[in-house]
């Protein structure tokens, strides 16, 4: 399968493309962990999209988005990762995740990226390299616990990548 890793600006996206992205984190978010939150945050607009899409069928595999500085937290930041359900276990987080790193040291230049990871993936954010910054914590009825990348240029994708992670 040949996949395409896109990085958008909000305006960019058409509109059957934004509705996948609300739909897949509506599926995974809302619905599959049941958790109610107010997804739709007035933070896209001024968001960065990764979508990770299959060439054969132009389909939505994965996706999440970059904030900059000054929105959420005081430095940029990574978030709304998802991956849809029958998508999981082929390495598809791994490839948007770093796609989003790169993308914020070598275009936005930023040397530290924020993260509110839910604490099951604790490990899967430590792989690249984040650190925990706060103790865990209850959001939105799912525990969360606050990590920051410092290092990101020692961290490549072919290093993750070749490591199988």
């Amino acid at each position: 399968m040949f996949l395409t890793l896109n990085v958008n600006f909000f305006a960019e996206l058409s509109v059957s493309r934004l509705y996948e992205i609300l739909k897949l984190r509506q599926d995974v978010f809302l619905l599959e962990q049941s958790c109610l939150y107010a997804d739709l945050d007035d933070l896209d607009q001024k968001a960065l999209h990764i979508l990770l899409i299959s060439e054969e069928d132009d389909n939505l595999l994965a996706y999440c988005r970059i904030l900059p500085a000054g929105t959420k937290f005081s430095d940029v930041s990574i978030g709304r990762l998802a991956v849809s359900d029958n998508e999981r276990k082929k390495g598809y987080a791994k490839q948007v995740m770093q796609k989003a790193i790169d993308f914020i040291a070598e275009e936005m230049q930023a040397s530290k990226v924020k993260i509110s990871a839910q604490y099951y993936l604790y490990s899967f954010y430590e792989s690249f390299g984040f650190k925990a910054v706060s103790e865990p914590f209850d959001e939105d009825g799912i525990k969360h616990i606050e990590m920051e990348l410092t290092n990101m240029d020692a961290i490549s994708y072919n290093s993750h990548h070749e490591s199988g992670l």
